[in-house]
């Protein structure tokens, strides 16, 4: 088992695609191609993490912030960020991050929250746009079989939990070649006349160079001619943030205590309570300001977040309640679904949940 078989593991569940652009996602120190010893899977990865890794006998850290977030310009130790990057160098350890595409998975942070809080009906609060593409291609009507089934194995035609895929025999119309061109395979060097059809095919947006490369090996031309777009279709098994309901509703001082023991957390921060019951119930992991509109919007009667400033709580408007359980208190339970993943793909070493609590927050 090596590094990337790893990782290879942890795109099935959250694709690196659907990280935002300012993360700082993947491999972040180590090779790929290093013998994996064992996985200590963290929320964060702190010197002592790493001395707990050492101890574990794993040479992989799976970590779900990203150690390295900012540029470094400098590895002197003077920081607890360089100092982690030394020793896991120095140790031999990989450090490979997941953060928001693991947010962005429907099976990520959000659902476990979701799961912890027992929440059923779930769905995504704020869907990823531009997350399906749409490739176009044209084959010869002989040929357009065989490459149709290389881009369904490749993962043509699922998105999320239905297919979508066309075989557009409509577009039937004549390539022409000339005196330098290739079209068919084994005929080098002569002008052919094939007639083609058109293959247009939907895709999740992490499985394009999967889709790229089955077109290209399937496609009897040497240059073969294609188009990808991304539409402006929702996928709604890809997003930041899910929204559920409890099975039964409760009142609101109720939940409140309810989602401190589910969360552990020793004190909630929340907006004016409104006097109704608690059912339909949104969730962020993370810092999740930016998703108070996307709850109200889903009629949602509280969110449940962290790191909101003062001035979010008055963003209620008494239309729902706030609810900031803190930062390392809404996505702790992270670590955990991750050694269940991992714990189901690889039987042959251990997958250690690391003990080291990396909560910076005290509480007096």
């Amino acid at each position: 088992m090596l590094v990337q078989d790893v990782i290879n593991h942890l795109e099935e569940l959250s694709p690196l695609a659907y990280a935002e652009d300012f993360d700082n996602v993947g491999l972040l120190v180590g090779d790929k191609n290093t013998k994996v010893t064992g996985v200590l899977v963290t929320l964060d990865t702190l010197e002592e993490v790493v001395d707990e890794a050492i101890q574990e006998n794993c040479n992989m850290i799976v970590s779900f912030h990203p150690i390295i977030f900012k540029g470094l310009k400098k590895l002197t130790g003077k920081t607890y960020v360089e100092r982690v990057v030394l020793k896991a160098i120095k140790n031999d350890i990989a450090i490979y991050s997941m953060h928001t595409a693991l947010d962005n998975s429907w099976q990520g942070v959000n659902h476990m929250i979701c799961e912890k809080l027992e929440l059923k009906n779930q769905n995504i609060l704020i869907p990823q746009k531009q997350t399906i593409k749409k490739l176009t291609t044209f084959a010869p009507i002989k040929d357009a079989e065989n490459i149709r089934e290389a881009l369904f194995n490749a993962g043509a035609g699922n998105i999320g939990n239905y297919s979508n895929c066309s075989f557009n025999t409509e577009g039937i119309g004549t390539f022409k070649g000339n005196e330098h061109s290739n079209p068919v395979i084994g005929e080098k060097g002569k002008i052919h006349h094939e007639t083609e059809t058109q293959i247009t095919v939907t895709f999740a947006k992490h499985a394009e160079s999967s889709i790229l490369k089955a077109l290209f090996s399937a496609h009897p031309y040497e240059e073969v001619a294609y188009e990808i777009i991304s539409l402006e279709n929702t996928n709604q098994h890809i997003g930041i943030g899910m929204i559920g309901e409890l099975e039964n509703p409760i009142k609101e001082t109720e939940f409140l205590q309810y989602l401190k023991t589910k969360m552990h957390t020793p004190c909630i921060r929340h907006s004016k309570l409104r006097n109704k019951n608690i059912k339909k119930v949104a969730v962020l992991g993370g810092s999740g300001s930016f998703a108070i509109s996307a709850a109200k919007a889903l009629g949602a009667d509280i969110l449940v977040t962290s790191d909101l400033k003062y001035h979010d709580f008055f963003t209620a408007e008494n239309s729902i309640v706030l609810a900031d359980i803190g930062h390392y208190e809404s996505e702790q339970y992270t670590k955990n679904g991750l050694v269940a993943h991992l714990t189901k793909k690889i039987t042959n070493f251990a997958i250690v949940l690391s003990k080291t609590n990396t909560n910076p927050v005290q509480y007096f």
